[in-house]
């Protein structure tokens, strides 16, 4: 085995196929969602983030085939010294992001990029590998490869916290939609039968699915409008505010739906726009992303019947299941979805300056801790018994659960 860290998408671009072959349909670590993401939010020419720089290890074997990749990249800009994050974090929210690899040699590959971090580089390219701290956010607890990774970082010395991220939310299908809404409560089902009596089968209320290019700009600008004006009704900015968020979607979409990884749904009611959803798809797996819904059509349910007609037709796809994503919303309980946790991880280099930076850190955000403790002593003793978790936890190689 072989160890190189990229820092050019021009010299990853080559091994583009061989990099979805091991993401294996998930589509938030796919090639075009980071290669699309790098160039918005960090650029070769590190015009848009000053300090950064794409920094991807890449584990080959001996015939020279990718095995395994951990996508990152280095942000020097702020008090915690240089930085290591995944591609596709900040205001995307990119999901399920983790090291990607050949699930049978998972082992070696973890091994190998701890020792190239710990080594500095050396061992294998000669280079020196200048890293503080990796700050590796919302990490699927689930995910092996990307758990295991962090663990050798800790029998390896360095010091590495963790604490329990925000829950994504499932619901796994079943074969019918009858075995589905047989599952739901007896006040969902109510729901979703005056769906499809008042709404769907009299055909007032349409699913309509981009499926060409052609179609792709018209979905996108309604997708943009109804998600703003819905939160700007609530006195949010919105997402589409941001330029670079938007730009960085209008390009990928493309990539995304040549791939059929794209799913862009709206709901048209009366012959009118009421919602619109951005799904992702991979896997047998439908991950909602964004959505809009018309402020002035409440009344009609707009994002809960868009949402049904989603898991309807997912159901007919033979979709295995669909993915909420981030985020406690008490709609995505009533349709059934469960929650997976994550874990955020903070893995400090084995050098005084690093720990010193680390110590600081997290001495400011125990004290946001206590001071917002202290707010919560009002609740429940359950609700804040239920925060206790979420505090940073120094992570040991016999720790539980590790």
């Amino acid at each position: 085995m072989r160890i190189i860290a990229f820092s050019t998408l021009d010299e990853l671009t080559p091994y583009a196929d061989q990099w979805d072959r091991l993401a294996a349909g998930a589509p938030f670590v796919s090639w075009s969602w980071l290669s699309h993401w790098w160039r918005h939010y960090g650029g070769d020419s590190c015009e848009h983030r000053a300090g950064s720089r794409l920094f991807v290890p890449c584990v080959f074997d001996n015939a020279g085939v990718l095995i395994g990749a951990a996508p990152w990249y280095i942000d020097s800009s702020g008090p915690c010294g240089r930085v290591v994050r995944w591609l596709g974090s900040g205001e995307v929210c990119s999901e399920y992001v983790g090291i990607l690899c050949n699930q049978a040699v998972e082992s070696q590959v973890v091994e190998t990029i701890a020792d190239y971090l710990c080594e500095g580089g050396r061992a294998t390219t000669g280079a020196i590998v200048n890293w503080d701290l990796l700050e590796l956010s919302a990490v699927d607890a689930q995910d092996s490869a990307t758990n295991r990774f962090v663990l050798a970082m800790a029998q390896r010395g360095s010091a590495v916290h963790r604490r329990l991220g925000p829950n994504c939310w499932r619901v796994q299908l079943p074969p019918s939609w009858e075995e589905y809404t047989a599952a739901m409560s007896k006040s969902h089902r109510k729901q979703l039968r005056h769906f499809d009596r008042d709404l769907f089968d009299p055909g007032r209320a349409t699913l309509h699915t981009v499926e060409r290019l052609q179609d792709l700009s018209l979905a996108t600008e309604l997708l943009i409008d109804l998600h703003q004006r819905r939160q700007q009704s609530l006195g949010e900015a919105g997402c589409f505010a941001s330029p670079r968020f938007a730009a960085f979607h209008r390009s990928v979409m493309p990539d995304l739906l040549r791939a059929g990884q794209l799913q862009l749904h709206w709901l048209q009611l009366d012959g009118r726009p009421i919602a619109v959803e951005y799904a992702l798809a991979g896997n047998g797996i439908v991950y909602n992303y964004q959505g809009g819904v018309d402020p002035d059509r409440l009344d009609q349910s707009p994002g809960r019947a868009i949402t049904a007609a989603m898991l309807r037709r997912a159901i007919q796809q033979g979709r295995r299941a669909v993915d909420f994503l981030r985020g406690d919303e008490p709609y995505k309980a009533h349709f059934r979805a469960e929650p997976r946790p994550t874990y955020n991880f903070r893995v400090v280099a084995d050098r005084p300056s690093a720990r010193l930076r680390n110590n600081l850190w997290l001495a400011g955000s125990n004290v946001k801790q206590w001071i917002k403790g202290g707010v919560c002593r009002q609740r429940s003793a359950d609700a804040v018994e239920n925060s206790r978790p979420r505090r940073w936890q120094l992570l040991t190689p016999e720790s539980p659960g590790s």
